[in-house]
């Protein structure tokens, strides 16, 4: 029966791939309408009403205060910065290579934990490491003039969700995850708002606008669910390497979507960061370790997951 759950768990990780390509996709679309800033307050405003309803249904309100706490702030900080660096990233270069960029995030979160939180990690892990950061190098191609303004935009965002994720382990327990949640929500919206204020970018929202918003965000939503079906039916461990279908899906939507076709160093770059992220997966997998970078967070949107723990909390009280 196990067996069985692993690759319905798959199957899903495989959906929620594709549902956060799809919210890049439409989010890539919308920054050619209206400013980012406008999309992620309109965006962070829905997401905030999704939090909002499974805090009331899990009966958290109560502890809401721990929005205030130092580490849920400087998480949503985190959030931020990842969420506004790769919407900046899409508006400037193809779906496909911010993605594939974006790929390396569990590597990342690898280093972060052996630098920062004295995670054992041994000579054939640093080596994944190195490998994988090297395929960036070859997807970004910096020349005599340094990194392309959309490169340099995917990787703060890469290094933000990382900070995040390493900072969501150190949360106290005490804190209710749909708490975090709330709060990188409210974060977002009101990031979102200054930014475009700031930015003097509000444009008029017409219906087909609105519509993609909406769209967005029921992609992004969508996601998040397959992502808690994915952890609750299958090993981590099983699951983790599916993450990676999101550079699949994120090339052929940039494909039909946009017309624009991968180079052999993004196909390249990207193989070398899928195979370097699988073997330490292999690796961690080998040695018995909980990988970290098969959190309950994505890798293939710019808003990183931070629902997904509150919506497996409502669905647990539902059961």
């Amino acid at each position: 029966m196990r067996t069985s759950s692993n690759i319905t768990g798959a199957v899903c990780m495989i959906a929620a791939m594709a549902g956060f390509a799809l919210n890049d996709a439409t989010a890539k679309l919308l920054t050619e309408e209206i400013g980012v800033g406008q999309i992620m307050f309109f965006r962070g405003l829905i997401i905030t009403a999704f939090a909002m309803l499974i805090a009331w249904r899990s009966r958290v309100l109560k502890n809401i205060g721990a929005v205030f706490d130092f580490r849920v702030l400087v998480r949503s900080v985190c959030e931020l910065v990842a969420a506004l660096s790769f919407l900046q990233a899409l508006k400037a270069m193809p779906l496909a290579n911010a993605a594939a960029i974006l790929q390396c995030l569990p590597l990342a979160v690898t280093l972060g934990a052996a630098l920062f939180m004295s995670e054992p990690v041994g000579w054939r892990r640093w080596s994944a490491i190195a490998v994988g950061f090297i395929g960036v190098l070859i997807i970004i191609r910096p020349g005599p003039g340094g990194f392309e303004e959309g490169a340099v935009f995917a990787i703060i965002a890469m290094l933000a969700a990382s900070a995040r994720d390493l900072l969501t382990k150190t949360i106290r327990s005490d804190i209710p995850a749909i708490v975090i949640t709330l709060a990188t929500a409210i974060f977002l919206t009101l990031g979102g708002a200054v930014l475009g204020t700031v930015e003097q970018d509000w444009s008029m929202m017409s219906w087909p606008i609105l519509f993609k918003l909406m769209l967005a965000a029921a992609f992004l939503l969508s996601g998040y669910q397959f992502v808690v079906f994915a952890v609750r039916l299958a090993d981590i461990s099983y699951i983790a390497p599916f993450r990676y279908a999101g550079l699949l899906w994120a090339t052929l939507l940039g494909m039909i979507i946009f017309s624009t076709y991968p180079d052999i160093n993004v196909l390249g770059g990207g193989l070398i960061i899928v195979a370097a992220g699988l073997y330490s997966f292999y690796r961690e997998r080998k040695k018995g370790l909980e990988p970290l970078a098969a959190t309950d967070q994505p890798v293939a949107s710019e808003g990183g997951g931070p629902i997904v723990k509150a919506e497996e909390d409502m669905l647990k009280d539902k059961s």
